[in-house]
């Protein structure tokens, strides 16, 4: 007997309902989904728009391109070459570059936040609160301070009704796939709300020496930046910075707990101050590891340590690698950065260090990083070298005369030809290097280097030299040939 077709549906729809799946209908899809409205009217208000005036002189090339026709004829050529004598003095005239931004109200009496890239060499800085287009209800900005390394500003303006808020949240709790929103200025559009998620955590983008960037979907484009990307809670856990101009839905934000602390300090002292080693630092790789006992590749490798600098001072040394930094484990040199930087200039700072096979603590007291580095790479004229070693390197050692123009401790070894293709030019050693160390151990002769490659570097099976080149040392791995086994 075939059931009629009620019967047929009733069944699968029976079974449904005693295993307790339900389907899903539109509405229940759509509750599913989070609910922005509330959330973008509560933080709206505290997002401003930022424009900024730039005076610049620039050659005047319509005045320049303007030929007339002399009176008496027609002698356009003699016109274009008295235009051209005048070439490198061609008429100026002021131009006026404008830009757009964001930014946000974090104090009821005016203090803004936004990018150091928006304000940046603005003569005239305008803000612009939610819904007041027009420009006799701007107010002018002035700068408190900036941080070109982190790309952040605070500005102030005065005010004399209490402004709303936003507040910083905790970017750390913040985990990959949670929805935020994003509220700014994009194209010159007042107040535009995007949404998305937070697509990954402490991303390098090479923008600076502290990339720890939150990687969002939610619509960024420019004009977005210096505007708050903010949780559900509507809490600012990053300022949105930078985007990739040749991909959609790949959008990046300063985290707030970054940038908390920077703002405090421009607040407070209109500078940032960030604790400084007085080092120099590099990754620690496998060949890096393997010559210098380690089982593993993690740390910051100690390059150079700067004469009487806190680094110095605490007995930290050229071929230390930092483990931990106040029992904070440290992978690699960016991480040491970071975690020097975020502390305050006098704090003390313990760590932990890989030196001789071993590990040891040291205490250090913070100096204070300078604001600007010198440029650290240079090269020397050399002379032609005579045929490569081993190694693809062909070396000589200093003269007298040569360690104390360079003013240096004590001898090395001057390169004078890599070969490109060899172990040594894919480590990356370059003619004018000065090779000072081999494992940890002082050269000053190619018999002292000789006598090491055979009796350490060549058991190891890596040679890890330290160079000085200009005014900086580096340490570079060539990894050798396995050691030959032991006679039976």
């Amino acid at each position: 007997m075939i059931p009629d077709r009620s019967a047929r549906f009733l069944l699968p729809l029976a079974i449904l309902l005693l295993l307790g799946v339900f389907p899903a209908s539109p509405a229940m899809a759509a509750a599913a989904l989070p609910e922005f409205t509330d959330l973008a009217k509560r933080t709206g208000a505290a997002v401003v728009n930022i424009s900024t005036v730039r005076r610049v002189e620039a050659p005047d090339l319509q005045e320049f391109f303007r030929f007339r026709k002399p009176d008496g004829g027609d002698n356009r050529i003699e016109e274009f070459w008295k235009q051209f004598e005048k070439f490198f003095k061609v008429p100026q005239r002021n131009r006026k570059d404008r830009s757009l931004g964001s930014g946000f109200i974090i104090s009821p009496d005016g203090f803004i936040v936004t990018n150091n890239h928006v304000i940046k060499d603005a003569d005239q800085i305008a803000v612009n609160l939610q819904g007041k287009d027009k420009e006799s209800d701007s107010y002018n900005a002035t700068v408190v301070g900036r941080d070109p390394e982190t790309d952040l500003a605070l500005l102030k303006i005065e005010t004399k009704t209490p402004l709303p808020v936003l507040e910083f949240g905790d970017s750390d709790a913040m985990e990959v796939g949670q929805w935020v929103i994003a509220i700014g200025n994009p194209f010159g559009l007042d107040h535009t709300v995007t949404a998305g998620i937070v697509s990954a955590k402490g991303r390098a983008i090479g923008a600076g020496p502290f990339d720890d960037y939150i990687q969002t979907d939610a619509s960024i484009n420019p004009g977005n930046s210096g505007g708050p990307l903010l949780n559900m809670d509507g809490k600012v856990i990053g300022i949105n910075t930078a985007i990739i101009s040749s991909g959609q839905g790949i959008g990046f934000a300063i985290p707030s707990n970054m940038a908390r602390r920077i703002i405090q300090d421009l607040r407070d002292n209109k500078k940032v101050q960030r604790g400084w080693l007085g080092v120099t630092i590099q990754d620690v790789d496998e060949n890096s590891a393997k010559a210098l006992g380690m089982q593993e590749a993690q740390g910051a490798l100690i390059s150079s340590v700067r004469p009487g600098d806190p680094g110095d001072k605490a007995g930290i040394k050229p071929g230390d690698v930092v483990l931990k930094i106040n029992d904070r484990p440290v992978a690699d040199a960016g991480e040491l950065l970071k975690g020097v930087a975020a502390l305050t200039p006098g704090e003390k700072a313990a760590l932990q260090v890989w030196r001789d096979g071993k590990s040891l603590s040291l205490t250090v007291t913070l100096g204070e990083r300078p604001t600007t580095e010198e440029a650290l790479l240079g090269e020397d004229d050399v002379e032609q070298a005579p045929e490569a070693s081993e190694l693809g390197l062909a070396m000589r050692p200093l003269t007298k005369d040569e360690i104390k123009e360079l003013k240096l401790r004590r001898g090395g070894l001057l390169v004078l030809e890599v070969d490109a293709e060899s172990p040594a030019g894919e480590a990356g050693l370059r003619k004018g290097d000065i090779v000072l160390e081999l494992n940890l151990k002082p050269v000053e002769t190619l018999d002292s280097f000789a006598k090491l490659m055979e009796e350490d570097a060549a058991k190891k099976g890596v040679a890890m030299l330290l160079v000085q080149r200009g005014k900086q040392t580096l340490f570079r791995t060539i990894p050798l040939d396995g050691p030959e086994p032991d006679a039976e």
